[in-house]
């Protein structure tokens, strides 16, 4: 699903709703925002791992949680927040080999 089906998703699901304000529409872009966030996130994870090797102040070598773990947590807890707070459900996209212009 790309970012621009999700936030189109969104979108249709307020004008659905009635709810057209700016003041909804940012709360999309906030959680576009949180998506780019989550995406590197994930990305960090995939690429160092759970848990990584780095050096101890005294140079020795040692293991650290990796704190996108952490992060992606709070994000995805902040997401889900903003979706329940505009009252809409999570993106989706018809996945049957359209152009996804039929997104709900």
């Amino acid at each position: 699903m790309t970012k621009k089906q999700v936030k189109d998703s969104l979108l249709a699901q307020l004008k659905v709703k009635g709810a057209t304000a700016d003041y909804f529409t940012d709360l999309v872009n906030d959680y576009m925002t949180l998506w780019g966030v989550k995406d590197q996130l994930s990305t960090d994870i995939k690429e160092r791992g759970v848990k990584f090797k780095d050096n101890s102040a005294a140079g020795n070598e040692m293991w650290k949680n990796n704190p996108s773990n952490k992060e992606l947590v709070m994000v995805n807890k902040q997401m889900l927040a903003l979706l329940k707070d505009l009252g809409l459900n999570e993106p989706t996209v018809d996945d049957s080999g359209g152009d996804g212009s039929d997104l709900i």
